[in-house]
């Protein structure tokens, strides 16, 4: 049975992710588990997600869920904003609630490590190019 959509696919904040995400070479977008999700080869963002705390699910709808540059990591880990997403955090991912005072530059920065750590090494050889 498939998830049922849990997004506006109008969200002006999906919208602008969609932006950074898909300018990346062969970044496409899915909807994977009721979220969107951009891959390559593998995922390197999703949007929305959850937490669980003390056995209760916590929604983080409009959330970006990345996989860390291995040298920031740590530092994330111990920054208030982030959080250990259900099911993805055992994996090294983490998550960011967007809103009104989002600094796009930071996640673009995020997105990009994220992309990185993921794609296969060709692409990052594109990318930097």
């Amino acid at each position: 049975m498939a998830h049922p959509p849990m997004f506006d696919p109008a969200d002006p904040v999906l919208g602008r992710l969609r932006d950074l995400c898909l300018a990346y070479p062969e970044a496409y977008e899915r909807v994977s588990h009721g979220r969107p999700n951009f891959a390559t080869a593998r995922s390197f963002c999703w949007y929305g997600g959850s937490q669980r705390i003390d056995g209760v699910w916590v929604p983080h709808d409009a959330a970006i869920l990345i996989r860390p540059d291995p040298e920031d990591e740590p530092a994330l880990r111990q920054d208030v904003r982030f959080f250990v997403p259900a099911y993805l955090g055992v994996h090294g991912w983490l998550g960011l609630d967007l809103g009104v005072d989002t600094e796009w530059a930071e996640v673009a920065e995020l997105i990009d490590a994220s992309y990185r750590v993921t794609a296969p090494a060709r692409l990052v050889r594109t990318l930097d190019a």
